[in-house]
């Protein structure tokens, strides 16, 4: 039995939510005040943090190429976008899980991505803190 947390502003008992703990390097999906998964992820570098705050997935794409100063990555997969450009999204590129690595999106492993993007929809809240 998983100890039940408190919910985020906006999230109603038995409400699917994501919780972003850029700490732990951890993403955890919840149904209500249960926990139905976790995975290890890589958040924002110190120069290109990720965004905390209260926030909802607006966009989803199965794929997306995505690039910005330094870099270019074609076919990202399973991309959720829950603020400007910032999202949570599959890795191919690096297996370095648990270190910040991104520009300031929230890199899962491809597989953990996919169950995520299948799990969540449009209007899924994702509560990003330290």
């Amino acid at each position: 039995n998983t100890p039940s947390i408190p919910l985020p502003e906006g999230v109603s008992q038995g409400e699917f939510w994501v919780d972003v703990d850029l700490t732990q390097q951890m993403v955890f999906a919840y149904q209500g005040d249960q926990m139905i998964g976790s995975f290890l992820v890589s958040t924002g570098k110190a120069g290109t943090p990720t965004v905390t705050g209260n926030y909802r997935v607006y966009v989803k794409h199965r794929s997306q190429d995505m690039w910005g100063p330094g870099y270019y990555l074609p076919g990202v997969p399973y991309v959720m976008y829950f603020y400007e450009g910032y999202g949570l999204h599959g890795t191919y590129w690096h297996n370095n899980f648990g270190t910040p690595m991104s520009h300031g999106c929230v890199n899962l492993q491809t597989d953990d991505a996919g169950w995520l993007f299948d799990w969540a929809s449009v209007g899924t809240t994702v509560n990003v803190h330290y």
